[in-house]
C-alpha cells in the first residue's frame, strides 16, 4: 500500500476550506460546496469530509473532540528558524489560534503550534536546514 493522503472530518466546510487555503496556502482542487473537498499541499493530498455526510455514508454516529484536539497534529516544515517565527505570526494574523509560540527545543528544532478553526493542532517547525525526505 502507498499513502495517498489524509483527511479531517469537519463541521463547517466553508470555514475550514478558507483556513487551509487562505491561511496555510493549501491548493483547492474543486468547488467549495461539496461534502468531500480535496486540497493539495506540496504534493500531498489533504481531504476535508463533512462529518454528517460521512456518518450518513457509514450509517454510524461518531464522537468528535471539542475545543483543541489533542489526538494528532499536522506538521509543516520550513527551512529556517526565522521562517518558523514569520509563518507563526502570519497564521495568527490571519486568524489561527495560538497554542505554543515559537520555541527552540533541546533537540535542536524550532517549533510552534497553532490550531485551525475546529481545534486541530498544526505544528510549524524547522531544524534550520532544507527539508530532507
Amino acid at each position: 500500500m502507498k499513502l495517498d493522503g489524509f483527511g479531517l472530518f469537519v463541521n463547517n466546510m466553508e470555514k475550514m476550506i478558507r483556513f487551509y487555503r487562505d491561511v496555510l496556502g493549501f491548493e483547492i482542487k474543486e468547488v467549495e460546496n461539496t461534502s468531500n473537498v480535496y486540497l493539495i499541499k506540496d504534493g500531498t493530498l489533504f481531504l476535508l469530509y463533512g462529518r454528517k455526510d460521512f456518518e450518513e455514508m457509514t450509517n454510524r454516529n461518531y464522537e468528535y473532540s471539542k475545543n483543541v484536539n489533542g489526538h494528532f497534529e499536522i506538521a509543516l516544515y520550513v527551512d529556517t528558524f526565522e521562517e518558523v517565527d514569520i509563518e507563526y505570526d502570519k497564521a495568527i494574523a490571519k486568524g489561527a489560534a495560538p497554542i505554543l509560540k515559537p520555541t527552540t527545543e533541546p533537540w535542536g528544532q524550532r517549533t510552534c503550534y497553532i490550531a485551525d478553526p475546529e481545534g486541530n493542532l498544526i505544528e510549524i517547525g524547522s531544524f534550520n536546514k532544507p527539508f530532507e525526505r
